[in-house]
């Protein structure tokens, strides 16, 4: 596990191919397991893999950073984790399966990537939509969009910087 996190890294280029099944669901598990205040367990994880719903999610985000290209890098599935705001630490509790979901990937041999402007994203009335589509309250939040694939790359790990701990 420690070596996991150690050498789990943002990846940015994607083979093509589609995540299996059994991958997909062994990293959407670890999310479900992640830690929530007061084990609410508010947090929804939608996977996408149809085409059509990844590209348009794709160009939802990138209105929001004002561009037309491909935010989620060619990667060709996406978990959006989306939380209900009515608890206090929907953000935290979103933060903590985002981590899951990306520490699991690494340990399958899969590629991910944090991709923020998940919470403008379903605050727009196309948003809504897409929650009202997927049977889900409008009134939730998105927290993160986690893009998945088989990575094209394999960046190193870079030096950690100093400081950074202290002990008392």
């Amino acid at each position: 596990m420690l070596e996991v996190l150690k050498t789990r890294r943002s990846i940015r280029k994607y083979q093509p191919e589609q995540v299996s099944d059994a991958h997909l669901d062994a990293v959407l598990e670890a999310g479900i397991y992640a830690p929530s205040a007061m084990n609410n367990q508010k947090t929804v994880l939608v996977a996408v893999r149809d085409k059509q719903t990844r590209d348009k999610l794709s160009r939802m985000n990138a209105a929001v950073m004002g561009t037309t290209g491909d935010p989620f890098y060619g990667a060709p599935c996406v978990i959006v984790v989306l939380a209900d705001p009515e608890k206090g630490t929907w953000l935290e509790d979103g933060s903590l399966v985002m981590g899951n979901l990306m520490n699991a990937a690494e340990a399958l041999g899969l590629g991910s990537c944090w991709i923020h402007r998940a919470q403008p994203m379903f605050d727009s009335p196309e948003g809504k939509q897409l929650l009202k589509e997927w049977g889900l309250p409008e009134t939730m939040k998105g927290v993160a969009n986690c893009i998945l694939g088989y990575p094209a790359e394999k960046p190193a790990p870079k030096p950690r910087a100093e400081g950074r701990i202290v002990k008392v």
